[in-house]
């Protein structure tokens, strides 16, 4: 008797989650990003509730993907793993079910339980939240960020970071910057939490106030550039033909609000041409943002022709709305008392970054592709 009543609640239990996909499916032709991941953590509380009272065992999860494929058939992203993760998903974060919730009108509920009709066996689900929980997520800026990135996003961050600390610094930092998977698995793997560094600058003397904390948040120390593939001998130009072509990627590297404006920009002081390397805009800044590329490391000769540049762009093309405009300095290497003697006699807002290109073959690879220098050279 106790097995047959196992039976029908575990029945229940796969109408339930069905069912909650249906609602879902309805609300939209396609599941947004926010809807789809707070199906996939409702699913996972549910699993880990239903899994925990009942002791079921692992193998639950393998025969609930199964029935969910015979229920609706074509049914794609509830693979067994996938549910595994979804489980971990909620487990990571149980919290967070409780704080959407609490924003949410009283007349709307997370997708849950379920309660059965009365008169019936069958188990209605609760209400689609919809749009209202995508308004409601508005509100709270960093339940904003957590919706904003992918599950595959949010399974990696889960798997390879313990605590909630860690976990949540690199959901904004994912957000904020628009990090693909690629990107972000770098970024754990390399323990970014660790070490990350303020861009070493002078904006506390040359900068408006309201723009100082802006623009140390919108600049790093260090830039990956692993979409680039040059050699040690080639130049600046190089550099920059390969940052040109490969634009979206670099802007996806630098961060949020900036938009190219061009290469080679130039500039006429006194009847003489002068080009910056490259040159955008910064939505957040309000503000034109220069960049300088070198290929070896920082001298102070570079931060007088950056410092040149900037006062011609704020005289010719800063428009009277706009906040002082700002150069980066990106080198290879820099040491960081030469920069700190350095700008004590620049008056523009300045600061210098290194950069690292992704020039290693990964571990398991190695043996069996050539190294990039020796790849380069097989394919002329």
């Amino acid at each position: 008797m106790a097995k047959l009543n196992t039976q029908k609640e575990y029945a229940a239990f796969v109408l339930q989650v069905k069912q909650n996909i249906l609602q879902s499916r309805y609300q939209a032709a396609r599941l947004a990003n926010t809807e789809m991941l707070w199906l996939y953590y409702n699913i996972g509380k549910m699993l880990s509730e239903k899994i925990a009272a009942n002791n079921w065992g692992a193998k639950i999860i393998d025969s609930l993907s199964a029935d969910l494929q015979k229920a609706l058939p074509g049914l794609h992203g509830f693979s067994t793993p996938n549910l595994k993760r979804m489980r971990a998903f909620f487990e990571s974060y149980p919290a967070i079910g409780s704080t959407v919730s609490s924003q949410l009108p009283n007349n709307k509920k997370s997708l849950g339980t379920g309660k059965k009709t009365a008169g019936s066996g069958t188990v209605k689900p609760d209400v689609v939240i919809g749009s209202t929980l995508s308004n409601q997520l508005q509100k709270n800026e960093m339940l904003k960020m957590f919706f904003s990135i992918s599950f595959s996003h949010h399974s990696l961050i889960a798997t390879k970071l313990k605590t909630q600390e860690h976990r949540l610094f690199y959901i904004q930092q994912a957000a904020q910057h628009q990090w693909s998977y690629r990107i972000l698995e770098y970024h754990i793997e390399t323990a970014l939490h660790k070490k990350r560094k303020a861009l070493l600058n002078n904006f506390a003397h040359t900068l408006p106030v309201k723009m100082k904390d802006t623009a140390i948040e919108a600049f790093k120390d260090e830039y990956l550039l692993d979409f680039i593939n040059i050699s040690e001998d080639d130049d600046e130009r190089v550099l920059e033909k390969s940052i040109v072509d490969n634009i979206r990627e670099f802007i996806m590297r630098i961060g949020k609000g900036f938009s190219f404006i061009g290469n080679q920009h130039r500039l006429e002081v006194g009847g003489d041409e002068y080009f910056t390397d490259l040159l955008f805009y910064n939505r957040h800044l309000q503000c034109l943002v220069a960049f300088e590329l070198k290929r070896g490391k920082f001298k102070p000769e570079h931060a007088g022709k950056l410092n040149f540049y900037l006062n011609a762009l704020d005289g010719q093309f800063k428009l009277p709305h706009e906040n002082p405009s700002i150069g980066i300095i990106l080198c290879k290497e820099k040491n960081n008392a030469v920069v700190e003697y350095t700008f004590k006699s620049i008056s523009n807002a300045m600061g210098v970054a290194t950069y690292r290109l992704s020039t290693s073959v990964p571990q398991k690879l190695k043996g069996i592709l050539p190294e990039p220098e020796e790849l380069k050279k097989l394919l002329g």
